[in-house]
């Protein structure tokens, strides 16, 4: 009897993979969306932790299984997104351009499977874009809202000079600075001024970059050094090495940061020293890939999120409401009306096609 059981159990067991690897029609619990992190974690107060956001209110409001797997470094990509392989998730997200290699990987051995990279087109050794049926895309115009937040920082800047720092110089966070640069420049144009930008040269792509997605106390050096120099408004772009940023800008008292991928004001405990956010909807984007592959209608085709969809933005000012001038509001709304009907095109080598 206890060999019968056994076996029964077997079988029930096999049947629960086996309708966990269904390529999709599922809806509900027998449809399973999995997660892996990058490097910095579930709880960075940026893209990995807003891509977590996304399969909670999946899970929420679709009823789908979820999983999820935090990296702790590159080497664990691979174990990671096998691991959600073997567990038969219908779909699994990579959240980060560091994965790239490894979703890429995982799609083409198993097109029964569908996979979804965060942050990331697909390419091939000599980098030029590939298309992989059972893969998608979710990628993010985030010059456009830099563009708009590099203005406002520009515009409220006492000291003449504003900052900005990458992680990684990989596209997901040199199309922030391009944007950033570019706003810079317009406001200067528009008004005459001579505001400088540190750490970053858009025409040399070349800047300051921390190394990492993990190093606060990089931020906060780095941080520090662009205080030296005079800057009074940083934007970070380096996901939980931000905070690092974060804890200087407050050591310092005279200096806010502008937040990237999340709205910083809702998400980090430094609201009150934050201009304003460049926000991407990631969390919306992951749900409505999931709401697709559980009714069935995975695509390949990429999501760009841009301000013209929403899937890009500025975040309110939150507490500095009151200090960014009426004019410069409104010349924000009209720049970025511009942008969306096409008569204003932010340009950066990293835009997503």
């Amino acid at each position: 009897m206890k060999k019968l059981a056994s076996a029964v159990s077997m079988i029930a067991a096999s049947a629960l993979v086996l309708s966990a690897c269904g390529s999709g029609g599922e809806s509900g619990s027998d449809y399973m969306a999995c997660m892996v992190s990058d490097s910095g974690g579930w709880d960075d107060q940026s893209f990995n932790q807003s891509g977590r956001e996304g399969m909670e209110n999946a899970k929420k409001n679709l009823g789908i299984e979820e999983k999820l797997a935090e990296s702790q470094g590159d080497a664990d990509f691979k174990p990671n997104v096998d691991n959600m392989v073997q567990q038969g998730c219908n779909l699994t997200f990579g959240v980060g351009f560091l994965l790239e290699d490894t979703i890429q990987e995982a799609a083409e051995a198993n097109p029964d499977l569908n996979f979804a990279l965060i942050d990331s087109t697909f390419s091939d050794a000599d980098g030029k874009p590939v298309t992989i049926d059972n893969a998608k895309a979710v990628v993010f115009n985030t010059a456009e809202a830099a563009y708009l937040a590099g203005y406002v920082a520009a515009a409220t800047s006492k000291s003449g000079k504003v900052g900005t720092f990458g992680g990684i110089q990989i596209p997901s966070v040199t199309i922030f600075m391009d944007g950033f640069a570019d706003g810079v420049d317009k406001f200067n144009k528009d008004n005459k001024k001579d505001v400088k930008l540190l750490g970053w040269n858009k025409k040399k792509q070349d800047g300051s970059f921390s190394g990492d997605f993990e190093n606060q106390g990089q931020g906060q050096e780095l941080t520090k050094q662009l205080i030296s120099q005079g800057a009074d408004v940083i934007m970070p772009v380096a996901g939980p090495v931000g905070l690092g940023a974060a804890a200087a800008a407050k050591e310092a008292g005279d200096v806010n940061l502008v937040w990237v991928d999340s709205d910083g004001y809702e998400s980090t405990e430094y609201g009150d020293i934050i201009l304003t956010s460049v926000v991407k909807q990631i969390s919306q984007a992951v749900e409505d890939t999931i709401k697709e592959g559980s009714e069935d209608k995975f695509s390949n085709e990429p999501y760009v999120g841009t301000l013209e969809n929403e899937g890009v933005g500025l975040a309110p000012y939150h507490d500095f409401e009151d200090k960014v001038p009426e004019d410069v509001k409104k010349k924000v709304e009209d720049l970025k009306k511009q942008i969306v009907d096409g008569s204003l095109v932010v340009e950066s080598e990293s835009t997503p096609k």
